[in-house]
């Protein structure tokens, strides 16, 4: 069974009257419909390629000759990357191998390397993992696709210059894979001078959008995730998507819903919580994708409105204990969308002991896969009762084809919202400006040393 949409808990007769209209929604129908061609449009012209990743079929035995052949070589591999050159690969990883896949032994890998992302430049971070790596035996795949990346550049300079000193000069090209622009960069370069294997990102696919290219594809192949099945489930989602009518396309009910709570119920807070520690780094994924595609100052035609819903990611059952009280009674500002899983693939049984107990003798005889089904489904209940937004999206488990499908969701909901706010979902203007001040205050040719205003005694205790 394929991915599911539960949304009665987002319209007025559900909710004690608070939320949206169901003749709203069907109204509705039209602006989505506008929506619907807009994006059609923009696909048409080349614009979003992610549409198309799932049948990149020559990709794909790129991937596969480079993942069964030279990439097998190694017993870990190392994504160096940030945002939506990590970010997706992280998700596919940890909901695919599980969270512990580096602290298995060979035989329990089968024998696949170790994946590891590093997605960060804090020196307590990266100093010690290079410390007690072993550089012989470990593939980098680096990952910018505009090669200019200041922290992945950092990154990649920092292991080359201990690849050459520990391995020698000649070793650098065998350790090193380059997943960039086709054409342009400071990656290829390097990569036709050196002769650093590399594969390339769609010029016309955007960072937090390239899950499914070889940037998420090439790691997941290499750690033995079934790649051909995560684009059969994207694949899928996207033909059911292939409609203009509103209650039957799910990525645009979803984004329809989610803008109308915000525009008309004020529900400007988006929570995404998966009921599983296995999808984690997905809700993480989801908020790049959500927060960097829709804050946006200025709409398609140069008007500034300042719009763009905020991204939340929490994780059932964990933040039922840490978040979920400002969530039952504080502002009437968020949609919670809860995450389930319908065959989680395992599960735990408690026993029955201690029956003189109450507090405890009920648990007995259960599972944590019941008693995790039991609190999300209380979870919404709770909030619908006390007249809260929240929806359920269902998958049917942790496997490729799930996965594949989740993403695709997600990125489709991303473009149909981008266009019913009548932004560009594809671009992230306010993120230049931190890039070019960086760049100055570190000495790039071209860049001006920026003056900065933390430096006034008045404003420091």
């Amino acid at each position: 069974m394929t991915l599911r949409l539960d949304y009665g808990n987002m319209l007025a007769p559900r909710l004690g009257g608070r939320g949206i209209e169901p003749r709203r929604l069907q109204r509705f129908a039209a602006e989505f419909r506008r929506a619907y061609d807009e994006v059609g449009e923009r696909r048409a012209r080349g614009e979003m390629g992610f549409f198309d990743l799932p049948h990149a079929r020559e990709t794909v035995s790129e991937i596969r000759r480079f993942a069964d052949g030279l990439g097998q070589a190694f017993e870990n591999v190392v994504v160096l990357g940030i945002g939506g050159s990590a970010l997706g690969t992280g998700a596919l990883s940890q909901a695919l191998l599980g969270a512990h896949w580096n602290e298995l032994s060979d035989e329990r890998r089968d024998y696949y390397p170790r994946l590891y992302v590093l997605e960060n430049i804090d020196p307590t971070s990266i100093g010690p993992f290079l410390d007690r790596i072993d550089l012989g035996r470990t593939l980098f795949n680096v990952v910018s696709k505009s090669g200019t990346t200041a922290e992945t550049m950092a990154q990649y300079l920092i292991v080359a210059e201990r690849v050459r000193r520990e391995l020698g000069l000649e070793a650098g090209p065998r350790h090193f894979l380059f997943t960039t622009d086709p054409e342009s960069g400071a990656l290829r370069q390097l990569a036709n001078e050196e002769g650093i294997p590399t594969l390339s990102v769609p010029p016309n696919v955007g960072g937090r959008f390239s899950v499914l290219s070889p940037v998420g594809l090439l790691p997941a192949a290499l750690a033995g995730i079934d790649i051909e099945a995560v684009l059969a489930g994207a694949a899928g989602l996207a033909d059911r998507c292939v409609t203009p009518e509103l209650l039957e396309n799910p990525a645009g009910l979803t984004a329809s819903l989610l803008y109308l709570a915000e525009r008309e119920h004020r529900a400007n807070i988006n929570v995404f919580m998966p009921y599983s520690d296995r999808l984690r780094a997905l809700a993480a994924w989801y908020c790049q994708l959500w927060a960097e595609s829709l804050g946006k100052r200025l709409d398609a035609s140069g008007q500034e409105v300042h719009v763009g819903p905020t991204p939340v990611a929490a994780v059932g059952a964990t933040d039922q204990h840490s978040q979920f009280q400002l969530y039952m009674e504080g502002p009437f500002d968020k949609v919670v969308t809860l995450l389930a899983v319908r065959d989680p693939g395992c599960d735990v049984e408690i026993p029955p002991l201690y029956e003189g107990i109450p507090a405890l003798a009920y648990l007995g005889g259960h599972s944590l896969g019941e008693l995790l089904s039991a609190e999300r489904r209380a979870t919404a209940e709770a909030l619908r009762r006390e007249g809260r937004f929240n929806m359920t999206i269902e998958i049917a488990g942790h496997t490729p084809h799930a996965l594949g499908e989740l993403i695709m969701f997600y990125q489709i909901a991303t473009v149909y919202a981008g266009a019913l706010y009548h932004v560009d979902p594809l671009d992230q203007p306010g993120v230049e400006l931190g890039k070019r001040l960086t760049y100055g205050l570190l000495g790039r040719q071209g860049y001006e040393a920026p003056e900065i205003a933390d430096g006034d005694p008045r404003w420091i205790v």
